[in-house]
């Protein structure tokens, strides 16, 4: 497909997810769930690897991009509309919501004519298991249904439908006025036809149901409006049965166009869960991280020798990683991964998020008990024994292990937020052993993963290289921000790991094997690593300079408000699955961040911890 990966506008029903691009074609849809296989990969490929083309015929062969494109307020239904010489097309895409374990997937296009005459074409061609497999199509009264295995779409329409060549085909002309629908339905292939839903009264619910969840926002700042469709785009990526918040709804978009560089993102990982903790509960969405919070304890469960750096959306552990060779990748991106091998890794830094995560939850009321205490000791017990060990780090890199300092620095958060919570009364534990422990890590970060030369943390302990997840060294709470070694490294990663854009890479990469990462090619610049730099810019009091930032970063965005994660300097355009939650994440925090700034307001995310622990800001 030439379609970009900001081209795309997401739906979705709280179970999965689809991607419709800007011509009106439904290119990703995986059923019944995020990490199902694909009845719809064009977005992988071409057309005939499963799509849905949908819109005006056109004079052409390739359709027209849409004239406009919004959400309907703050929901998650899609307005397209075309402006064409005959008359004015609008369709509306949306998935009805449901939070029921038993949901049942309906994808519905409403197509009206809003002026004019229009005549309209749909090209209806599911291609099951990743664009594999075709399906059978067959007539059911006035329904069709595309069966294949274990897997059957019912389609119901009121335009008149014929069969060519596995496809399903619909041409008809609409005068200003008139309406025409389709619903197509998942269902299991052995079971009974779904019931039909009535389109209209369909979209009234769906409007009415994010209308009055977008209401329980307590966000009223200047950025309300980016914030707002981030926090619809992570209850969209929310699997609902279990509270799990995937990635990213897709899998194998390229972050280097034409690369190997490309990952199945529509798993759970635990990092995410202290920021989308914190998100949420920054603006008012409590049950959605009480359900986070919920999600994270189940996957864990109480072994910390066996924790995983993220789990399936029921909490499952087994992700095995194979490659699609059939599919040729976005823009001939090679090879299309699913599943993801770095489930196994050593991480340490997730040590410190999950204890993070369960330390926010516990402040807020959330709810988690005292075997989430439990937890907590045991994994501080396992970091004790294991915390001076090399891993692959926050960016789960395949090269050799290092001994990378954002590790080091969030095991000493795990350690510190556990000394709190025993001297709170809530667990009981070594509390003089662990808080020589605490000072031990922080000691060792200091005089190993700071070069004094250049006033600078460095991305593992004897290198020379940067890191952006340097940048979460004060929000943290590890230093102060206004310690001159945290002043130094923000000054460092300006240097040297910004575009000339002004946004940040996560860390350079050498474009072959050789390099950190152990991966060829290169990267775009990393959107929430941006996010991160402008909000460390506020804390250490350069406000005019983080919000420019900020503002140059919701320019990024596309026509409906989506991020991918990276952003692509060269072409100017966002690279890597999407959209993504980290990148939302991130936004939202950065928005809170800088209306904190403004009003002068302490940081949650800083509470003096490392004040406490060096109040002359030294290490010694």
């Amino acid at each position: 497909m030439s379609q970009r990966i900001e081209d795309y506008a997401l739906i979705g029903d709280l179970h999965t997810a689809a991607l419709i691009s800007r011509t009106g074609s439904l290119d990703w849809a995986c059923f019944p769930r995020f990490d199902s296989a694909a009845a719809f990969a064009a977005i992988l490929g071409d057309e005939a690897h499963g799509s849905w083309q949908l819109g005006p015929l056109g004079d052409g062969t390739t359709p027209a991009p849409a004239t406009r494109r919004r959400y309907v307020g703050d929901t998650l239904a899609l307005e397209s509309t075309w402006v064409t010489p005959g008359g004015t097309l609008q369709i509306t895409d949306f998935m009805p919501p449901s939070e029921d374990q038993t949901h049942t997937p309906h994808i519905v296009r409403i197509v009206e004519a809003i002026g004019g005459r229009v005549t309209v074409r749909s090209r209806l061609r599911p291609r099951f298991d990743y664009g594999l497999v075709r399906p059978r199509i067959m007539a059911v009264g006035e329904r069709h249904v595309l069966v294949a295995g274990p897997d059957a779409l019912w389609l119901d329409t009121t335009a008149p439908t014929a069969v060519f060549d596995d496809v399903l085909c619909s041409d008809f002309t609409l005068s200003e006025g008139d309406r025409t629908t389709f619903t197509l339905t998942y269902r299991d292939s052995h079971q009974a036809p779904p019931t039909a839903i009535a389109p209209e009264t369909a979209l009234d619910r769906t409007l009415a149901y994010w209308e009055q969840w977008a209401a329980q926002c307590t966000y009223r700042g200047a950025f309300r409006e980016a914030v707002m469709r981030s926090l619809i785009t992570l209850k969209a990526l929310t699997y609902a049965p279990t509270g799990g918040i995937v990635a990213a709804p897709t899998t194998s978009l390229p972050e280097d166009i034409g690369g190997s560089r490309n990952w199945d993102y529509r798993y759970c990982w635990l990092r995410d869960a202290a920021i989308t903790l914190s998100s949420l509960l920054r603006t008012g969405y409590r049950e959605e991280a009480r359900d986070w919070a919920a999600w994270l304890l189940r996957a864990v469960a109480g072994d910390p020798d066996r924790l995983q750096i993220m789990y399936g959306i029921t909490g499952k552990r087994r992700l095995p990683e194979s490659e699609l060779s059939h599919l040729p990748g976005h823009l001939s991106s090679r090879p299309v991964r699913i599943g993801n091998d770095a489930a196994h890794q050593l991480q340490l830094d997730v040590y410190g998020e999950v204890t993070d995560a369960l330390d926010r939850a516990r402040q807020a009321g959330l709810g988690v008990d005292e075997t989430a205490a439990d937890l907590q000791i045991a994994l501080v017990e396992w970091l004790e024994q294991h915390w001076h060990e090399p891993d692959e780090g926050i960016w789960e890199v395949r090269g050799p292990r290092r001994h990378f300092v954002h590790s080091k620095v969030m095991a000493w958060a795990a350690v510190d937020r556990t000394v709190k919570l025993i001297e709170s009364g809530a667990a009981h534990g070594p509390l003089e052993r662990w808080r020589g422990l605490r000072e031990a890590i922080h000691r060792d970060v200091c005089e190993k993963g700071f070069d004094p030369n250049r006033n600078t943390f460095t991305q593992s302990y004897g290198s020379a290289e940067l890191d952006a997840s340097l940048l979460l060294i004060p929000q943290m709470g590890f230093l102060p921000p206004d310690d001159k070694r945290v002043i130094g490294t923000i000054n460092a990663v300006q240097k040297e790991l910004t575009t000339p854009d002004g946004f940040v890479l996560r860390y350079p990469t050498a474009g072959d094997k050789e390099g950190v990462d152990g991966l060829e090619g290169d990267e775009g610049a990393f959107l929430a690593c941006s996010f991160w730099l402008a909000d460390d810019l506020a804390m250490i009091g350069r406000g005019d300079e983080a919000r420019e930032l900020f503002e140059k970063l919701l320019g990024l965005r596309n026509d409906v408000g989506l991020l991918a994660e990276e952003w692509d300097c060269r072409r100017k355009e966002q690279v890597g699955n999407f959209p993504q939650a980290f990148s939302h994440v991130a936004l939202i925090d950065t928005a809170t961040a800088l209306e904190r700034a403004a009003a002068a307001l302490p940081d949650p995310r800083n509470d003096g911890a490392a004040r406490a622990l060096n109040p002359a800001g030294r290490n010694r």
